[in-house]
């Protein structure tokens, strides 16, 4: 079934005239927007500090403080917050004016319906887009892109299904599977297959935000609420709305956290940190773990009702392993990314590495791969890999499935050797200077530093 139609924003209308007032509130209301009405400029002032508002329409001629007045000091205190100005004296000075001031946009009085509907439409997709922007900067995120997850095996086609029919929907999502399965990917499938696709798309690592900043990251704060807090902010669930709020690791939530997350699921509202009014929001929530939440529920460290309104919907993602036909798809897609990024010829991989590679139990799954692949590049300029060019992913935490150990070890152990044995061979060939080996490696010189101290290898006394 179609999601309905999000809320659209909230929209602080200051006016005056009680009937103008009302007959806004009535108009606005019954296109789809919450509205909070205010007399003047001081009681428009009173409401922000109570909570915040995705927009203003205020009247430019009202006693005391003005409409230009009032333009003024919201643009100052909140540069970001869309301000409209509604009048029934309008001037191309006065119109100037409120522009420069920091308006959005200037509205005539008596202002069409449509027109209206559309300004406000207008400056309330400009915020989502700044608050996307926003959150982009403050994470290093990548914007949503239009790539569709690579696999043609009978499990992964399984789960796209599952996900194209999720998408449309307005009901959250729950990801399981185990860790570099691509659960991100699919929930960055979701939002745009889904009405919310021009909205923002939000991820938060669940896992990554300490107990003492959770509420602060999750719902923000007003400046001032406490130490440090040196100006607004706005947290995930506000910077997602109208979008979607990606709640990855969501199996390492904090226990305290979880009853007040489960309230803003359940009510559409929450706190802000220093906040009197609650703040009100339209997000559709995909969680993603890979832990065994039922089992959490049981020893009591994931709270059942939390559990109940994030699985309305269940998509499992297969691990590499069960999907092993798709690893030469995969491995050409990411070979042919990494040497675009590397600025070098795609290299062949012969039928031994291949084989390799598809042998091989991957207990980091498909973002192992990866890492194998694209470290190869770095490390091997070769045109041709073959089975023993491969480079492992040392890095990795996964660990190593039950009956693969033995092949996991071996393989490591002789990948390992190979590295160590091209940076002997290249450090030969560039005399020991570190930055002729770098440029020979394709690598900086830090990257580099990395491999000689794993290795124990010092350029000046190389092994014969």
């Amino acid at each position: 079934m179609p999601e309905a139609s999000p809320a659209r924003g909230t929209v602080l209308v200051v006016e005056d005239e009680a009937y103008v007032r009302a007959s806004l509130g009535e108009l606005l209301g019954a296109r789809g927007f919450d509205v909070i009405l205010a007399a003047s400029a001081s009681e428009a002032h009173d409401q922000l500090a109570r909570a915040p508002v995705d927009l203003v329409l205020t009247d430019l001629k009202m006693p005391g403080a003005d409409g230009l007045e009032l333009v003024r000091r919201l643009h100052a205190a909140s540069p970001n917050l869309p301000v409209l100005v509604l009048t029934g004296h309008g001037t191309i000075a006065s119109a100037v004016e409120c522009i420069k001031a920091g308006a959005a946009d200037y509205i005539l009085k008596p202002a069409d319906p449509d027109a209206l509907e559309l300004a406000l439409v207008r400056a309330l997709e400009r915020r989502a887009l700044e608050r996307e922007v926003s959150y982009l900067r403050r994470t290093g995120a990548e914007p949503v892109d239009a790539a569709t997850p690579l696999g043609n095996s009978p499990a992964w086609l399984k789960a796209l299904q599952n996900v194209r029919a999720a998408a449309p929907t307005g009901a959250a999502v729950l990801l399981l599977g185990e860790s570099g399965t691509g659960k991100e990917l699919l929930a960055r499938m979701i939002h745009r297959l889904s009405p919310r696709s021009r909205g923002p798309y939000v991820r938060v690592n669940c896992a990554a935000v300490p107990l003492e900043m959770w509420e602060s990251e999750y719902f923000g704060h007003r400046k001032g609420a406490f130490t440090g807090a040196t100006s607004d902010r706005d947290g995930w669930f506000r910077l997602a709305h109208q979008g979607t709020l990606f709640m990855d690791e969501v199996g390492a939530m904090p226990l305290a956290a979880q009853a007040k997350i489960l309230r803003a699921l359940q009510d559409g509202e929450f706190h802000r940190v220093g906040d009197e009014q609650p703040t009100r929001v339209d997000v559709r929530v995909v969680a993603a773990t890979n832990s065994n939440l039922e089992e959490e529920v049981k020893t009591g460290r994931f709270r059942q009702d939390l559990y109940y309104r994030l699985n309305v919907l269940r998509i499992d993602l297969p691990p590499l392993r069960n999907r092993r036909e798709d690893i030469p798809l995969l491995a050409s897609a990411f070979l042919l990314e990494i040497a675009a990024q590397l600025g070098r010829p795609v290299p062949i991989l012969r039928a031994g590495a291949m084989a390799e590679l598809a042998g091989y139990p991957w207990p980091g799954n498909v973002r192992e791969l990866r890492n194998v692949l694209e470290r190869t590049l770095i490390l091997n300029p070769s045109d041709e890999l073959d089975s023993l060019d491969l480079v492992p992913f040392s890095g990795s935490a996964a660990e190593t499935l039950p009956g693969t150990e033995e092949a996991a070890t071996n393989l490591r152990s002789a990948l390992a050797a190979r590295e160590k044995e091209v940076l002997v061979e290249v450090l030969k060939r560039s005399g020991g200077v570190r930055k002729e080996a770098a440029r020979l490696l394709g690598i900086d010189q830090r990257n580099l530093a990395y491999y000689l101290h794993k290795h124990g290898l010092d350029p000046d006394r190389l092994p014969e």
